[in-house]
């Protein structure tokens, strides 16, 4: 008989946190990252521009008292708090891209195509050799930023939020491996498989949260004793598609809304109430948006060569128009040193991940 493990849901505390104390009116900053496969680029790009242009090169990580990512976005939220800078993320995806997702001329799209009807389109033992590359065996507990990374538990269609040591209730994943995290978090379903784990099948948290500006806005209300009007969000997107509905798509039918349609109107719908939540919650003038502009012919999120041509440009385009706004914003003062909470000599008999 297969073991099916319990809801990881059953361990949620569901009651109200102690906020953990935090200084009046130091502001407290998020810095947040969309999915989108290889179009991470933009997102590595412009926090390279910004570091560059601004922290002489020095990791833009330490700028932040929190960061979350989803998916391409949690790969960079992990590296960004394992102490590496955003140029060396961006190095990776340049470098070592085309191993993640190779290229593929006309032929071989047509026979990834065929291909995918019963398996993924890529190799998911690339995207894991680089990340442990990367990652080795350091675990969330080791991580220098406090992390808020979601992906989604396909046994039991429920949402799971992997979170760093940031407050004493949150015990369970401090001796999960970034690798894993990461390889949980980006395990987009079309391009590689799910991730068995202890009878879990984990997959991308861009199915329900690929902008996951709210995971992290609500977590911080939740476990810190921080004014709203205090809390300073940078958010980061990866392009989207322009999306509308014709005559055709009107009328309803499979062959106009069979395909990855629905997921691109639902995820383009979960980032903008995200998006509009949070304007609700701080106030629009303490949240700061930087996207690729929608595109009726958007990168494909395995498409490494057209990515690396365009997408480093459009970063140093935005980092011109807004750069000096975000330093004013972000980047005055580091923020004050991450200290896990260390583990209780008597844990709370209710006491589980959220």
């Amino acid at each position: 008989m297969t073991y099916i493990p319990p809801p990881r849901s059953n361990g949620t505390i569901q009651t109200t946190r102690l906020k953990q104390p935090w200084d009046p009116g130091r502001p407290f900053r998020i810095l947040a990252i969309d999915g989108g496969g290889i179009r991470g680029i933009f997102p590595a790009a412009f926090l390279a521009e910004i570091e560059r242009r601004f922290l002489n090169g020095q990791s833009i990580g330490y700028y932040f008292d929190m960061i979350a990512g989803t998916s391409t976005g949690g790969i960079i939220a992990l590296a960004l708090a394992h102490g590496l800078t955003a140029q060396e993320v961006l190095d990776i995806y340049v470098d070592r891209g085309e191993r993640i997702f190779p290229h593929a001329g006309r032929l071989g799209r047509l026979w990834r195509f065929i291909r995918s009807a019963g398996r993924p389109v890529h190799d998911q033992n690339c995207l894991r050799d680089e990340l442990l590359r990367i990652f080795g065996e350091a675990h969330l507990g080791d991580a220098q930023s406090r992390l808020v990374i979601p992906s989604f538990d396909g046994c039991h269609g429920e949402p799971f939020i992997y979170k760093t040591p940031h407050h004493p209730d949150y015990k369970k994943d401090r001796h999960k491996r970034m690798v894993d995290v990461a390889l949980h978090t980006s395990a987009a379903p079309y391009y590689y498989p799910g991730v068995l784990d202890a009878g879990y099948v984990m997959l991308d948290g861009g199915l329900w949260a690929n902008t996951p500006v709210m995971n992290a806005l609500v977590d911080a209300l939740a476990c810190f004793d921080v004014a709203r009007e205090d809390i300073r969000i940078l958010s980061i997107g990866t392009g989207q598609e322009t999306f509308t509905i014709d005559e055709r798509s009107r009328r309803g039918g499979w062959i106009r809304w069979g395909s990855l349609r629905p997921y691109y109107a639902a995820s383009r719908a979960q980032s903008k109430d995200s998006l509009g939540q949070a304007f609700l919650l701080v106030g629009r003038q303490n949240v700061h948006r930087i996207d690729v502009p929608e595109s009726d012919n958007p990168i494909g999120l395995d498409d490494t060569r057209r990515a690396v041509r365009e997408l480093p440009r459009a970063a140093r385009a935005h980092a011109d128009a807004v750069g000096h706004h975000l330093h004013s914003a972000f980047l005055t003062v580091p923020a004050a040193a991450y200290l896990p909470c260390p583990l209780p000599l008597s844990p709370r008999p209710d006491a589980g991940q959220s």
